[in-house]
């Protein structure tokens, strides 16, 4: 390999790695302030966030809960209202 090529696979290295750094960092919210350090990003809104995905899961967690009900008393109560008007 002549000094022509590796520089250029130098370089490509140098730019490959750049950009899965930045990736990396990307995907973890980290971002780089003027002075050049490091930091994550916190999102004010992500404790909201969480409060409303845990009540979310709740409520998920029951309609589950109704709609595999093995004695489907839903169902049940229907058909006995039913048979209470066609009576």
């Amino acid at each position: 390999m002549g000094p022509f090529e590796m520089v250029v696979a130098i370089v490509l290295i140098c730019v490959v790695a750049g950009v899965i750094r930045s990736r990396y960092n990307a995907q973890h919210g980290i971002i780089e302030d003027e002075d050049g350090n490091q930091r994550r990003i916190v999102d004010p809104d992500a404790g909201r966030m969480r409060e409303e995905i845990k009540q979310l899961k709740e409520r998920i967690a029951v309609l589950e809960r109704i709609a595999t009900d093995k004695g489907n008393r839903l169902e049940q109560e229907i058909e006995a209202l039913r048979d209470r008007t066609h009576s």
